[in-house]
């Protein structure tokens, strides 16, 4: 074997995985056959495959763009080895969810896929704590046990590998992002930002009913599911004009014809929004089922950001760029799009907010982001511990409750330890990502005003220095390249500051 034939079994590989993926989680099949797809290309992710990919790595000059292709490649061995391992656990669990039933004890039977919607749009609290009460008795016989299970084993394969010293440092190796800094940034983004978020907290669960050191996680999901905004984003408009707003800045929504909208409900369909890009950029997935308001839109705001990123992706680049590399680029892009609902202009152009309510609104988008991004600065920190190895897995799940309730204010179960947690440190995309899109949402405004989002010089501009380069650069680059620094929280503060004053 050798780099180029590799490099296209390697694409034909994660076009069959995506596809699978997108027709199971879509709710077009039950399950996804993942272990045949392996079992088909098991010379790409043989001892052969997976050396010459070390060596590639190994033998590439440090900061030379050879070792940036040959890093993504290495990375992306590990990636599919560990995820061939986990396959059989990936389909139990895929099963599981497209046929678990939810039974609150009133009679009724909820499809787990769907739970999470309901509590969201559930404005009885005794009925919607029940719901949760009777979901994480499911998590806890069946779900939970499984996810423990593909955790454990995922850190052993990583490890097992030898390419650093321990789980953290090879994620460290393989994707570029300095964990130990990122950790860094966000004990102090919880420090500095504490007084602020108990201030607005209290505030919102005073107007929400429902008493401070008493409100649950499914509490908050029904807090910001904001139902009183509902008439502004109709669901029936919701496409139209957001397909509106690419056509004004000179944007194929559909990324000439090589976007899918999947937006409909379904039985099995997952209630978190996905994109899944099949073919880069011919063939990609934007798949939504509804929850109802402004969630859907900024939800498909997001989503959409993805979607034309690989969409718009150069055909003739190389299978690492442009299915490859840094992750919180593509998420970046998701972020500039959902984060219009953040931006006064855009919300009175395209919402029925109008301007008696926009500065509420505004408010209430501060707080949620607020919440978030508390939310992620915990998760990363638990998942330094799960991966660490210096905790127990029997400790971690007391762990977890304490430290996400701590940083949100909302109790959090111990059951969920396991469940909100996505594999190889993706937690770390995210947050790099709400950096990065501050920086490019400035740049943006410098080149082409406050209303860039309208601009037709605009849509053109960020399809050929953004969506066309795939994720060649990381995060840290494209941010140096585009706003001539680097990212960090500041701007991230600023702005939740400047909405909360609105």
């Amino acid at each position: 074997m050798n780099l180029d034939t590799l490099r296209a079994r390697a694409q034909s590989f994660s076009e069959a995985v995506a596809r699978e993926g997108y027709l199971a989680y879509s709710g077009h099949k039950a399950t996804a056959a993942l272990q045949p797809i392996y079992a088909a290309y098991a010379d790409v992710l043989g001892d052969e495959a997976f050396a010459l990919c070390v060596d590639h790595f190994r033998g590439t000059a440090a900061g030379s763009e050879a070792r940036r292709a040959a890093r993504m490649m290495l990375e992306w061995q590990v990636e599919s080895q560990v995820s061939r391992a986990m396959a059989s656990l990936d389909e139990r669990e895929i099963a599981l969810e497209h046929g678990a039933v939810v039974r609150p004890g009133d009679g009724r039977e909820v499809p787990y896929s769907r739970v999470s919607i309901d509590i969201a749009n559930t404005s009885d609290r005794r009925e919607r704590l029940a719901l949760d009460d009777a979901r994480v008795r499911l998590v806890a016989s069946d779900f939970s046990p499984l996810r423990l299970e593909r955790l454990q084993s995922e850190r052993d394969a990583v490890e097992a590998l030898g390419l650093a010293d321990g789980y953290n440092a090879t994620f460290s190796l393989l994707s570029g992002v300095p964990l130990a800094d990122l950790a860094t940034e966000c004990t102090a983004f919880l420090r500095d930002t504490d007084a602020m978020w108990s201030e607005v907290l209290d505030e919102w669960l005073r107007g929400f009913g429902v008493p401070r050191g008493e409100a649950m996680r499914a509490d908050a999901l029904a807090l910001f599911r904001v139902r009183e905004y509902d008439d502004a984003f109709p669901a029936d408009r919701m496409e139209a004009t957001i397909r509106h707003n690419c056509a004004e800045m000179q944007i194929d929504a559909t990324a000439r014809g090589h976007i899918n909208f999947d937006l409909g409900d379904r039985p099995g369909k997952r209630s978190r929004a996905f994109c899944s890009p099949v073919q880069v950029p011919q063939e990609v997935y934007l798949v939504l089922r509804p929850h109802g308001g402004q969630s859907d839109w900024g939800t498909f705001l997001h989503e959409l950001g993805h979607a034309l990123h690989f969409g718009y992706a150069r055909a003739d680049y190389p299978f690492e760029y442009r299915w490859l590399g840094d992750n919180s680029v593509t998420e970046a892009y998701a972020m500039l799009f959902d984060h219009r609902l953040q931006d006064r202009n855009w919300l009175l152009r395209y919402t029925g907010l109008g301007k008696s309510r926009v500065g509420a609104y505004l408010r209430f988008s501060a707080f949620e982001e607020l919440h978030y991004l508390r939310r992620y600065c915990a998760k990363l920190l638990y998942e330094m511990a799960v991966y660490g190895g210096d905790v127990p897995w029997g400790s971690l799940p007391d762990l977890y409750a304490t430290m996400l309730t701590d940083a949100t204010g909302f109790r959090y179960r111990p059951t969920d330890a396991f469940m909100d947690l996505d594999p190889r440190y993706y937690s770390t995309r995210y947050l790099r990502a709400w950096q990065l899109q501050a920086l490019l949402d400035a740049s943006l405004t410098e080149r082409f005003d406050e209303d860039w989002w309208r601009n037709p010089a605009a849509g053109p501009w960020i399809v050929e220095q953004l969506f066309a380069e795939g994720q060649r650069e990381t995060a840290d680059e494209l941010a140096r390249r585009v706003a001539g620094t680097p990212i960090g929280f500041a701007p991230l503060q600023r702005r939740v500051e400047s909405l909360l004053a609105a």
